[in-house]
């Protein structure tokens, strides 16, 4: 039961779970658990990562109830274990507001979310990649709710940041551009909309091969906008 067994079982299912491999992530990640469990006292920070590791995994499989219950017990360990604006709560609050977020819940995961942005102000520099994350999700969720404005304000938020912390042909880029891009047909600005969607399309060309998903979304986008200009 030593914690160094502990840690190569976790380092293993991080590969499976790289790999797409999640049953095989999972066993690992079991068995890394079950030894942390019998090692380390109760409240432990690395317990708290392996139940979030698991519940990735589960959010993966689409599995989102065990994803959750998972996530929320990662939660209730790093509260007890860290300061109340460590940067692992503010992962633990968005991953819970991913899963509710994959559930079409989106008013808790608008929540989860905000929570997570609150502590990721206090406890990370102004320009860091993590505020945009947080940013460009709850923009997702108001964009899902079809409240285009309020969604608009927080991927130019997004965006604001990742330019500033991303070289300028980031994947995160494109993401960014193509989100506002997106919000901007949705409320019929079409110039505006094709715009944003041609700096995604650019990047893409030069990050994305052809045949990528992102990139062919954002090609198609295009084309629906032109018909409407």
């Amino acid at each position: 039961n030593h914690p160094s067994l502990a840690t190569s079982y976790n380092n293993i299912g991080l590969v499976y779970d790289n790999m797409g491999e999640y049953s095989k992530a999972l066993s690992s990640y079991e068995r890394s658990l079950e030894i942390r469990k019998g090692a380390l006292p109760p409240n432990h920070p690395s317990l708290a990562t392996s139940y979030n590791n698991i519940g990735g995994v589960y959010r993966n499989m689409g599995e989102y109830s065990k994803a959750l219950s998972s996530y929320e017990r990662s939660l209730e360990i790093y509260q007890v274990a860290l300061p109340p604006n460590h940067p692992s709560l503010a992962t633990s609050y968005n991953n819970i507001g991913l899963v509710y977020d994959n559930m079409g819940e989106y008013s808790k995961a608008l929540s989860s979310y905000e929570r997570s942005l609150e502590i990721r102000k206090v406890a990370l520099p102004p320009n860091h990649p993590s505020l945009a994350t947080s940013y460009n999700n709850i923009g997702g969720v108001y964009d899902n709710m079809g409240e285009y404005s309020k969604a608009l304000s927080y991927y130019q938020k997004d965006l604001e940041i990742t330019e500033k912390a991303l070289p300028p042909n980031h994947p995160d880029l494109a993401t960014s551009y193509n989100n506002i891009g997106l919000v901007y047909d949705n409320m019929g600005e079409y110039s505006k909309a094709l715009s944003y969607l041609k700096k995604a399309d650019e990047i893409n060309r030069i990050v994305l091969p052809p045949a990528h998903p992102n990139r062919k979304a954002t090609e198609r986008a295009i084309e629906q906008v032109k018909k409407n200009l």
